[in-house]
């Protein structure tokens, strides 16, 4: 594998944990551990993305990032 597959795999790999802890009740949806993996996976995966130059996921992934950045900043509150 070269670089980007290494960062989009990383990226989709946090994204999935965080599903898997939320989805079985390790971690809870509203903690900011699930936000902070949520954060850095689609941060990656965007980086990923950008990479590859495909745009649709760029877009996905990035909306993804700034989503979990408001979950996390309201959480906080």
């Amino acid at each position: 594998m070269i670089y980007r597959d290494w960062i989009g795999t990383i990226g989709v790999g946090l994204i999935l944990l965080a599903y898997f802890c939320s989805t079985f009740r390790f971690i809870d949806s509203h903690s900011k551990l699930f936000y902070l993996l949520n954060i850095a996976g689609a941060g990656l995966s965007c980086y990923a993305s950008y990479l590859i130059a495909y745009w649709p996921f760029v877009i996905l992934e990035g909306v993804w990032t700034i989503v979990s950045i408001v979950g996390l900043l309201k959480a906080k509150l």
